[in-house]
């Protein structure tokens, strides 16, 4: 089953209680009291949002985070790939030479072309849109895979 991990989902809620004040610095125990997560669990999925320049911290009294940037211009790819890293199906799609029948694999070139229509699919939806309520998808992933 394809899944992101519980810190990437947590970290989505951590930014979309973010997004909901602009501009607003919140602690990690204001962030952890919106978004109903620990304090060690806020901290920890910071930390590599703070890497990935999505948010923005500041020390001292009155210090905490920010969104780096609007959330409209925050998309899912980047959140998911500041906590797992680069978004890959399979090794060879993120670190080829990794795999010892990579030279004669007849189905790596299809994993690729499904990764990148995962890829897409996550930098289409951006982390403003992650705070309204779902609306239908556009067209099924089996169609965007289909030959032009």
């Amino acid at each position: 089953m394809l899944r992101v991990t519980k810190l990437t989902d947590y970290a989505t809620v951590v930014l979309t209680v973010l997004a909901a004040r602009p501009g607003e610095v919140l602690s990690a125990g204001e962030l952890a009291e919106q978004s109903g997560l620990e304090i060690p669990t806020v901290a920890k999925v910071l930390r590599p949002l703070a890497r990935a320049a999505l948010v923005e911290g500041f020390r001292g009294a009155g210090g905490g985070y920010r969104l780096a940037r609007d959330a409209a211009a925050i998309s899912l790819v980047e959140i998911v790939e500041a906590m797992e890293g680069p978004l890959g199906m399979t090794e060879c799609s993120v670190h080829p030479g990794t795999c010892g029948i990579e030279k004669s694999c007849n189905v790596r070139a299809n994993w690729r072309r499904i990764n990148d229509v995962v890829a897409d699919a996550l930098r289409d939806v951006t982390l403003a849109q992650m705070q309204a309520p779902p609306r239908p998808v556009r067209k099924s992933i089996a169609a965007r895979l289909a030959p032009a």
